[in-house]
């Protein structure tokens, strides 16, 4: 193959690679800004309405009430947040890794072609050189 075609062809397989990377990336963002924008739902306008039921329904403590209410707040955030960060690549950008690899060791061993035949091309040159004179 070619130099230019191996080095196409890796960086078409590193932009495969960084649009999968940049989707995977966006997901995240998207799951933990849900996990806040729950977090900070449920804190403000179900905080009151839940404390309130659990205080007169139950007939419970301040403290157990509070205790029940952020207990369900943090086993919630966390689910939120294990979904956020659970995040691993995709088939598809591991195979552009993969083909960017392959084009990248084919460049360098056109390169080492090259760097081999440049001293017999001096050499021919300077050969046919003295020939004429």
């Amino acid at each position: 193959m070619r130099l230019s075609r191996l080095a196409r062809i890796a960086a078409e397989a590193e932009g495969v690679r960084l649009r999968g990377m940049a989707t995977r990336t966006t997901k995240r963002v998207v799951f933990a800004l849900t996990a806040l924008f729950f977090i900070a739902g449920v804190l403000v306008f179900a905080h009151l309405a839940v404390w309130y039921e659990l205080r007169t329904a139950l007939d419970q403590t301040y403290l157990i009430s509070i205790a029940i209410l952020g207990g369900a707040d943090l086993l919630l955030a966390m689910i939120l947040l294990f979904l956020a960060a659970r995040s691993s690549p995709s088939r598809v950008e591991t195979e552009a890794l993969e083909v960017r690899r392959k084009a990248i060791e084919g460049i360098g061993s056109a390169l080492n072609v090259a760097s081999m035949l440049l001293p017999l091309l001096s050499f021919a040159t300077s050969f046919r050189n003295r020939r004429r004179k």
